[in-house]
């Protein structure tokens, strides 16, 4: 019975120590003159990483939201590692770029470019 409650305890102090940390994210949103936009799609998919207590699992998470008036999202904790933002806007140019979240919180500023004109090869 010693040597069970010794195991328990030792397991009770190493899970915090084996449990992933985590990041508050906040996206910013402007256009090339530093102007926010509003209402544009912002879909995060957490790509890389390990959550050490499920002992190894992937963690499969993403979330899909739009900018608020200041062109910002504010995202829920997230396991730290690689993500990949994707933006969506009417008018501008289609953004997707992959990012390492390490820090506790972390602010990720994205510029969207105008639209391309058009062109034809014929």
């Amino acid at each position: 019975m010693n040597k069970l409650a010794s195991l328990l305890v030792t397991i009770a102090i190493a899970f915090p120590m084996l449990a992933s940390d985590t990041t508050r994210l906040e996206v910013k949103i402007t256009n090339l003159e530093g102007k926010p936009v509003d209402r544009a799609s912002v879909i995060v998919r957490f790509v890389k990483g390990r959550n050490y207590a499920k002992l190894g699992k992937k963690m499969l998470t993403h979330w899909e939201t739009r900018t608020n008036q200041e062109g910002l999202v504010k995202l829920p904790e997230m396991p730290q590692g690689e993500i990949l933002v994707q933006v969506i806007a009417k008018g501008y140019q289609t953004f997707g770029d992959k990012f390492d979240v390490a820090n506790d919180e972390q602010t990720i500023e994205i510029k969207l470019n105008p639209p391309q004109p058009q062109y034809s090869a014929h």
